[in-house]
C-alpha cells in the first residue's frame, strides 16, 4: 500500500457512502479533488514516537503522517473523478478496503493552499521518498 496518495498516482478506487447521507453528497461532483478524513482501523497500538517510513530516526508521532497517533485519524486528498448516488469514484487513493470513512471535503486550493515559506522540518530531504515507498508492518 502506497504511504502517501502521491505515491498511488493513478490507483483508482471508491468510497461508499452510508445510503442515509447520499443527500449531503449533492454539488460535490462540481470539485476536482476532495479532502477525506478516516480511521485507521487496523492499528492496533498508539505511539508517541514513531521511526517513520522516509527517515530512520525515531520522530515524534505529531511531526509525521504514522498512523499509531492517539486519535488514529488518517487524512489524504483524492481526484474526485465522479459521484454515482453513495458511491464516489476517486483516483490516487492510499487506504486499505473496507477503512471507515468519517468525513469528505472538497479541496479548494485558496483555502487549503499556504502562503509565505513553507517548512516541512525532518522531511525536507525526504520528502521525494514518498512517491515509490510502501507499507510495512511498523504501524500494524
Amino acid at each position: 500500500m502506497p504511504i502517501q496518495p502521491s505515491g498511488a498516482k493513478g490507483v483508482c478506487g471508491q468510497l461508499v457512502v452510508s445510503p442515509e447521507f447520499t443527500e449531503g453528497l449533492a454539488d460535490l461532483d462540481g470539485f476536482s479533488h476532495i479532502i477525506i478524513l478516516y480511521h485507521f482501523h487496523k492499528v492496533g497500538k498508539t505511539s508517541l514516537t514513531v521511526t517513520p517510513f522516509l527517515d530512520p530516526e525515531s520522530r515524534g508521532v505529531f511531526s509525521t503522517r504514522a498512523p499509531t497517533r492517539p486519535n488514529h485519524i488518517g487524512l489524504s486528498i483524492l481526484k474526485l473523478l465522479k459521484v454515482e448516488g453513495n458511491v464516489l469514484q476517486v483516483e490516487n487513493i492510499d487506504v486499505l478496503n473496507s477503512t471507515p470513512l468519517l468525513d469528505i471535503k472538497p479541496y479548494v486550493p485558496e483555502f487549503d493552499q499556504q502562503d509565505g515559506e513553507i517548512r516541512t522540518g525532518w522531511l525536507q530531504n525526504n520528502k521525494n521518498g514518498s512517491h515509490s515507498t510502501r507499507s510495512d508492518q511498523r504501524f500494524g
